[in-house]
């Protein structure tokens, strides 16, 4: 009479299969963490909003080198002019030299010291190195927000070691998907009230800092 053959034990035929399981699952998130991580590589602006009108600030513009091979070796950043942002100072950063591009307003900005006539048009930082799979912060304050729309857009070139550029200067359409190469947003709320601000400035040194008509609070 044939034997009867031994049931195994309790688990141990699904121990392999799950297993493989677990691992298959393992193996899946970490595709799609890899094919996440380049498309949110880019330029961004920090925070994400200020209140409209919002005086004294500070803007952090985060740069990650997203390149294989090259650094980043220069990051110019252009900040609006028909929405004047006032009174932006440049915080020092180490192995890095900022230049400061002023230009003469369309329209004029009134403030308490007066009328200001120009502002801040683009920031240049040269001479540092942002190496591979590292990002570094360029933090600018600011007087004063303007109140007369609802979002500025900063658009940015990166530079790499090996001559590339990369534009981050797209704008996404309204209900469309963000584009290949955005362009760091900042969007702008509507006040909570006379004199609302965003969050308090608070420099972390004033030398060696480059500014254009401030205005007063």
């Amino acid at each position: 009479m044939p034997s009867t053959p031994k049931s195994p034990a309790p688990g141990a035929s699904t121990r392999p299969a799950l297993r493989r399981a677990g691992l298959g699952a393992v193996l899946a998130a970490a595709a799609v963490l890899a094919a996440a991580g380049p498309a949110s590589a880019h330029v961004t602006v920090r925070p994400e909003s200020y209140a409209e009108g919002a005086t004294d600030g500070v803007l952090s513009f985060r740069v990650p080198d997203e390149e294989d091979t090259a650094s980043t070796t220069e990051v110019r950043v252009f900040l609006p002019t028909d929405h004047p942002v006032l009174g932006v100072l440049v915080h020092p950063q180490d192995g890095w030299t900022a230049k400061v591009t002023t230009t003469e307003l369309k329209t004029p900005v009134k403030t308490d010291d007066g009328t200001i006539t120009e502002a801040a048009s683009e920031i240049t930082w040269t001479g540092g190195k942002i190496g591979v799979g590292q990002y570094e912060d360029f933090d600018v304050a600011f007087g004063q927000l303007p109140d007369d729309t609802g979002r500025l857009t900063f658009k940015t070139l990166q530079t790499y070691s090996d001559g590339k550029t990369v534009r981050w200067i797209e704008e996404a359409a309204a209900g469309a998907d963000e584009p290949q190469n955005p362009a760091p947003v900042l969007e702008l709320t509507p006040a909570a009230g006379d004199g609302a601000s965003g969050a308090p400035y608070h420099p972390r040194e004033e030398h060696g800092r480059h500014g254009t008509g401030r205005p007063r609070r």
